[in-house]
């Protein structure tokens, strides 16, 4: 099908910006950002730096934009950044670490996208002249492949401490950091408060059309700014945009609750279908893994059928699925989304 799915559950980045969103856009006062004379990119830096605690903060176009400034600033060629195996620079940014910093990846096993300080002491290189220096610890929260887990904030303390300790920054990849504040009751500075930069996506579940913020130090942003520019980052007169990412932090971030019980509401009722079993009945955010291969279906093979039926729901693997609640699709459009799911299972168990 051409047309945009009735129920699009294939990532929160779906979310289509609100009517009184783009009158704010319509509105915003604007400048040339690249030279910081943008009044509403001040504001919404100034936003953001306050909600992670930080010095100062950097909008960037998009959030792997974020982290791959933040890698270049912290490390030079030839050094190793330690992440969990599943992050999102592992695996979704095109090989930006090695193309752009010149870096090594050192990957750590862990429950939901989530390692220990213990794993990090054992990953540290020892400074022999012959191996990669660590350089970078960076974390991703909530987790992604990790089905939106969020870090507990004391894990997180545990391998900043660890890691600067061993002489080594640290960085959040926060794509989903709001979502991990709404289901837990704890700030975003208390999460990103070991962490030399952190940053938010505003083209999630917040529902900007486009954008993250990355925030750190004085020096840092100002270091983070250069590769900024290198990067092709420079946006003129961004305030249209920002305007959005304003709208989202002051109006959409307490809704994501609502995100939070409808994934657990899906979850809830795909459990019921035969041959569909959740890849983790933990269901703490907004996302739901769960594998198909009890059907006889392929995920990609369910994929296509349900989006016959107008639902969308991306295959991440042969047998596995992840659908992903936003707030443009409602409880009666999770329920919707569940039943096409249940006919789609139905129909392949029935003779042809």
């Amino acid at each position: 099908m051409s047309e945009r799915p009735r129920i699009d559950l294939f990532s929160d980045t779906q979310t289509r910006p609100s009517r009184p969103m783009r009158e704010a856009m319509a509105n915003a006062e604007v400048g040339d950002e690249q030279l910081g004379e943008d009044p509403t990119v001040r504001a919404l830096c100034a936003m953001v730096a306050d909600l992670l605690g930080k010095q100062d903060a950097l909008f960037l176009p998009s959030g792997t934009m974020c982290n791959e400034v933040a890698y270049r600033a912290h490390t030079q060629p030839g050094d190793e950044i330690i992440l969990h195996e599943t992050s999102h620079a592992v695996h979704y940014e095109a090989g930006g670490p090695a193309a752009l910093s010149g870096v090594t990846l050192r990957t750590l096993p862990g429950e939901r996208g989530i390692f220990t300080a213990a794993q990090v002491r054992s990953a540290v290189r020892d400074g022999a002249p012959h191996t990669q220096r660590s350089r970078l610890v960076s974390v991703e929260n909530t987790t992604n492949i990790g089905g939106g887990a969020v870090w507990p904030i004391d894990a997180l303390d545990g391998v900043a401490a660890l890691a600067h300790q061993r002489g080594l920054a640290t960085h959040m990849d926060g794509a989903r950091l709001m979502n991990a504040v709404v289901a837990s009751g704890q700030p975003a500075a208390a999460f990103a408060r070991g962490y030399d930069s952190a940053w938010i996506d505003l083209s999630k579940g917040l529902g900007a059309p486009v954008g993250g913020v990355l925030a750190g130090s004085r020096d840092f942003i100002a270091e983070a700014l250069r590769f900024k520019h290198q990067f092709g980052g420079a946006m003129r007169q961004a305030g249209i945009i920002a305007a959005a990412g304003i709208y989202a932090l002051q109006h959409n971030v307490g809704r994501l609750a609502e995100d939070h019980a409808n994934a657990q509401r899906f979850a809830r009722l795909i459990a019921q279908i035969d041959g569909i079993e959740l890849a983790t009945d933990v269901i703490e955010t907004n996302m739901i893994y769960f594998e198909v291969s009890g059907t006889g279906l392929t995920a990609p093979q369910t994929a296509e059928r349900l989006l016959e039926r107008g639902v969308r729901i991306g295959a991440t693997s042969e047998h596995r699925m992840r659908a992903v609640t936003h707030l443009d699709v409602d409880a009666a459009g999770v329920d919707e989304a569940a039943r096409a799911l249940a006919a789609v299972a139905d129909a392949a168990r029935r003779p042809s």
